[in-house]
């Protein structure tokens, strides 16, 4: 039986490739998290920049809490099952009035796991709209990889720039309106975009990435992952630190050593070594 998702639901997120919205953080939950990144930034002078924007469950106790959050993962357990790894998250900000935006793109086509059987919840920690710059999916679209170029745009938030190389209808553009707390699930082969936020809010989004413990790094020699939900008889990815405190020594350490694996397989082919800020 399914736990979040009926089963009309499961059947339409096999067959569109996305699912929303999830009702997923009370009100309190999510203005309590925000305020929580919102006063990270202002102890560091500005937003989260560069590598901290990646992989930040392993930092911050509180991302951690999110990626574990009961309601994500019932709704992510009705797509991929009961046995599931995070294995990675970042940030999508976008400021007020910004140039900020993500082309059309794949989310598979860099990171080197074994198969497509991946799923994101995109979690709005501000409100998702057309004016702010909300996520856009195409229906269907995840059912093949198609060839992608790199642009490295400046106001490209994706880490290489990249874009779907052929013609994208944007007449068939669903918009993925979101209010605090609620989050949306797509297919890792899903098309899907934003563009910048017109607004005079931030658009703040956490993007968790799930998998079923079955899957490898097929790309780079290792690779991490924290299980949230039932077992691994699998053990293909090493365990993740997880944090008791918020930016602990042992963290960042961790951190900057895997950030370093992570980056030669999603920069491969390029003289990229770093995140842009």
């Amino acid at each position: 039986m399914t736990k979040m998702l009926s089963d009309s639901e499961v059947t339409a997120y096999r067959e569109r490739g996305y699912h929303f919205p999830v009702n997923a953080l009370s009100e309190s939950e999510v203005t309590g998290f925000r305020k929580k990144l919102e006063d990270y930034e202002a102890e560091t002078g500005g937003p989260i920049k560069g590598e901290m924007r990646h992989r930040s469950h392993v930092l911050f106790t509180w991302i951690n809490e999110m990626i574990r959050h009961p309601k994500i993962l019932d709704a992510i357990e009705d797509v991929l099952g009961p046995n599931i790894l995070c294995w990675n998250t970042s940030f999508f900000i976008k400021e007020p009035h910004d140039p900020g935006f993500v082309s059309w793109h794949q989310d598979a086509t860099y990171w080197g796991l074994s198969s497509s059987d991946v799923a994101t919840a995109w979690i709005a920690m501000s409100p998702a709209n057309k004016v702010s710059g909300c996520m856009k999916f195409v229906a269907g679209t995840h059912k093949q990889q198609v060839t992608h170029e790199d642009t490295f745009d400046q106001n490209n938030l994706l880490t290489r720039g990249q874009e779907i190389a052929v013609k994208v209808d944007e007449d068939k553009a669903v918009y993925v309106e979101l209010k605090p707390g609620q989050a949306s699930l797509h297919h890792v082969l899903l098309f899907h975009g934003s563009e910048p936020n017109r607004s005079d809010d931030r658009r703040i989004g956490l993007a968790v990435r799930y998998i079923p413990t079955h899957l490898k790094q097929a790309v780079g020699h290792r690779d991490w992952a924290t299980l949230v939900r039932g077992k691994d008889d699998y053990g293909h990815f090493q365990p993740e630190h997880v944090p008791k405190h918020d930016l602990e020594p042992e963290a960042l350490a961790f951190h900057k050593a895997v950030t370093e694996e992570q980056l030669r397989v999603l920069y491969r082919g390029t003289d990229k070594t770093a995140y842009r800020a």
